[in-house]
């Protein structure tokens, strides 16, 4: 079987994290999200795979290359202009038309049994299936109405939680059979949520909703991209993370921990990475590789990317510090998000 992973995006409601990185290589517990999406299929037997490439794809490519180093064979298709999430998956026909495939949006961090969706998908024989998930705040989310037997009867694009008539949210996994291509325009922009899946039920096709209970999260705003980080550290998400697990969490390899600093908190730290003297983490804190916090530093619920120099005395709060940053000697920072 093969899979698709969907990695073209722009990712604006990451900014201005993702002037950096393309959205797929954002790290969550020190390794890009991306990586974590391999290595669930490839646990599930999948390691035929192709991804669609638009923003920063050199990026993309030269941590991935041809995907052998995890465990995968890795195709690229690049798109030069974006056609909508369906579109991606048309322009990849060719890879994908000999049998089922499966589809995953590249931001999604899940620990769900692929294999338990695929396996309904068949015995139902369906001709799509959205992994579905309950969800608390619908107005985020496109959601899913079905019948008894779990098929699709209708949609609600992000409604208001007061006109809402479900709360089952598709997550962005698709195990689809190579027919649907029929319905899908040879041209122009198409996407599934809007256009392919809502055709299909009103064509009258079997679209099966499967509901999953396992961990699913969307890193697509700085907001869940830090619960997503906590939630990894927190061990709520099955993973495979960085670095060897200890008493507060997981060290890397050739770090530095000063024995005045105080750990109060769950904390990551990854390698080559130096804390100094006084500095206090509480709450979830994820440190990458070459960074310094330097000393009496104040780290609360806080995500630092490779290579950065936080400065003595910083106070840090809910913060998402990019690569490469140096963040200045004494400033205090509350929620922020910065890569400069």
């Amino acid at each position: 079987m093969k899979a698709m992973v969907m990695a073209a995006g722009v990712g604006s409601r990451l900014d201005p994290l993702t002037t950096q990185l393309p959205k797929p290589l954002v790290p969550v517990g020190n390794v890009p999200v991306m990586e974590h999406i391999i290595n669930l299929l490839s646990d599930h037997g999948i390691t035929e795979i192709i991804a669609n490439l638009h923003y920063l794809p050199e990026k993309l490519i030269g941590y991935f290359g041809d995907g052998s180093k995890f465990g995968a064979k890795l195709t690229w298709h690049q798109e030069q202009e974006l056609s909508g999430d369906a579109g991606g998956v048309r322009a990849c026909r060719s890879f994908l038309q000999d049998g089922t495939f499966i589809v995953l949006m590249g931001d999604l961090l899940t620990d769900t049994n692929l294999s338990d969706i695929i396996q309904a998908h068949k015995d139902k024989k369906a001709l799509a299936t959205i992994a579905i998930k309950r969800v608390s705040d619908v107005s985020q989310f496109g959601v899913v109405l079905t019948n008894k037997d779990g098929f699709i009867t209708g949609f609600q694009e992000k409604p208001d939680p007061s006109e809402a008539l479900s709360d089952l949210a598709s997550t962005g996994i698709y195990v689809l059979e190579p027919e649907v291509f029929n319905y899908i325009p040879k041209d122009g922009i198409f996407g599934f949520g809007k256009q392919l899946f809502p055709l299909l039920v009103k064509e009258g096709l079997p679209v099966l909703g499967y509901e999953i209970t396992d961990y699913w999260s969307d890193v697509g705003t700085i907001k869940q991209y830090r619960v997503s980080n906590f939630e990894a550290l927190e061990g709520k998400v099955k993973l495979k993370l960085a670095g060897n697990h200890n008493d507060f969490g997981y060290i890397g390899k050739n770090t530095y921990i000063d024995e005045n600093a105080k750990i109060t908190g769950n904390l990551m730290l990854g390698n080559n990475s130096r804390i100094e003297s006084g500095v206090k983490i509480s709450g979830n804190v994820i440190i990458g590789d070459n960074c310094v916090i330097g000393a009496n530093a104040d780290l609360c619920d806080t995500v630092v990317w490779s290579d950065s120099n936080i400065e003595p005395g910083v106070s840090l709060v809910q913060c998402v510090i990019g690569h490469n940053c140096v963040v200045k000697n004494g400033s205090r920072h509350l929620e922020a998000a910065t890569v400069s």
